[in-house]
């Protein structure tokens, strides 16, 4: 038995050891374990999360606060759903703070997504395609974003070139779409996978917004190469 802190509470507990793990691969069999033994998955289900990658957003948010009451934020590869869920109350867009202003969110991802109170989803739509950001931007109408979110990643190839130049890839689609869509001083985060096109990526980014920096949240796993990309100030086009 031992204990782990958190800023909220203390959570203690044994390792859970899976059960019912004959015929499953041993990747399908680590993956279980870690996930029975992952306090963020736990706490996910007790503040009704969809996900454990909410506390990522969270943790995130609260050092850089780039989710403010009456904010616009478009959530890219949304589903299932705990970083919209954070959006929503972030944003004020279920009005629970009164006197504030309300936001908007809207989700989007190739998956479905079940709704989400006070956001707009959109499942079973490819980000990347032109038909789908039109269906964004006439959501929008004169809206401009103030905090574009993507914790997108491609299916995973096996093959790590392919796989980082898809990630990539997916990257300077969110990229091109918050540059032409976002309001002055606009938040930008979406998730890289350590390789050697971060850098420039970080580089182009850094044309267009005042700050540019990569974190790892303590929610993302030790031994993912998972990072975020995050960038502030938006400066538009010309500067």
């Amino acid at each position: 038995m031992f204990v782990r802190r958190f800023h909220t509470s203390i959570v203690s507990f044994s390792k859970v050891v899976p059960t019912n793990l004959k015929g499953k691969k041993k990747s399908s069999q680590e993956w279980l374990t870690r996930q029975l033994n992952d306090p963020f998955v736990e706490r996910a289900k007790m503040a009704n999360y969809r996900c454990r990658s909410a506390f990522k957003l969270l943790e995130i948010d609260q050092k850089y606060n780039i989710i403010k009451p009456g904010f616009t934020v478009i959530d890219c590869g949304a589903a299932p759903g705990s970083w919209s869920q954070i959006a929503v109350k972030q944003s004020n867009a279920d009005g629970a703070a009164p006197g504030k202003p309300k936001g908007t969110v809207i989700g989007v991802d190739l998956l479905q997504i079940y709704p989400i109170a006070h956001a707009t989803t959109l499942g079973n739509t490819d980000f990347t395609r032109t038909e789908s950001q039109d269906i964004i931007r006439s959501l929008l109408g004169e809206k401009r974003i103030d905090c574009v979110l993507s914790d997108m990643a491609p299916n995973a190839t096996g093959v790590r070139s392919l796989d980082q130049e898809n990630i990539i890839t997916l990257c300077y689609s969110v990229l091109r779409f918050a540059i032409l869509m976002s309001s002055p001083n606009a938040s930008l985060l979406m998730k890289v996978w350590d390789n050697g096109e971060v850098p420039a990526l970080e580089k182009n980014i850094q044309r267009y917004y005042q700050q540019v920096k990569r974190i790892k949240p303590r929610a993302s796993r030790a031994d993912s190469a998972e990072n975020f990309v995050l960038a502030r100030g938006f400066v538009g086009v010309e500067r």
